[in-house]
């Protein structure tokens, strides 16, 4: 199995753990977190990925630094991925949980380019104009790209919504030329 299947089979199973204890938004900060950690201490990632460390002194240190700090199913959840070997999934497991999450709550991420730079007032207009156009929550990343001219280009998933005035101009000009 791949690796990204195998993070998000995982991911889904913290998914349910976090929905039993009623906190999926806190348990994601939770194993985003740890994949911090992972990612930003070297001393960490050496100890978690180390043969040479058994999986009982791998547990035992996840026990003391986080026991009395996190939920018990969470810290058996970590435990069980140094168990299975799995520990140095964690950062692509935070990414699936994040993924999952905003699916089953309604969020969508969109990138949003803009010719000149978006004022707060302008993000919000723009993630409640996308909320009510698309039904769904949509959560701005604000892209500046002058070459658009004005006007916005959205784009999410596999769809691109281009209104911006470089495309109009584009589309007057194919029109000018047809007649």
């Amino acid at each position: 199995m791949r690796d990204a299947t195998i993070a998000r089979n995982y991911a889904e199973a913290l998914l349910t753990l976090a929905g039993k204890a009623d906190d999926r938004a806190g348990w994601g900060k939770l194993i985003r977190d740890v994949a911090n950690g992972v990612e930003e201490n070297p001393t960490l990632k050496l100890f978690l990925e180390s043969p040479k460390i058994s999986e009982a002194q791998k547990s035992d240190v996840l026990f003391k630094a986080l026991g009395d700090n996190v939920p018990r199913h969470f810290l058996r959840f970590l435990q069980t991925l140094v168990r299975k070997r799995r520990q140095m999934l964690i950062p692509e497991i935070a990414q699936e949980y994040e993924t999952l999450l905003d699916v089953h709550e309604g969020r969508l991420h969109a990138n949003v380019t803009v010719a000149r730079e978006a004022t707060a007032v302008d993000e919000a207009r723009i993630a409640e104009q996308l909320t009510r156009v698309l039904g769904k929550k949509v959560i701005p990343h604000m892209n500046v790209n002058p070459a658009i001219l004005g006007g916005v280009v959205v784009k999410f998933g596999d769809t691109v919504m281009d209104g911006s005035v470089r495309k109009r101009l584009a589309n007057l000009r194919g029109k000018m030329l047809a007649s």
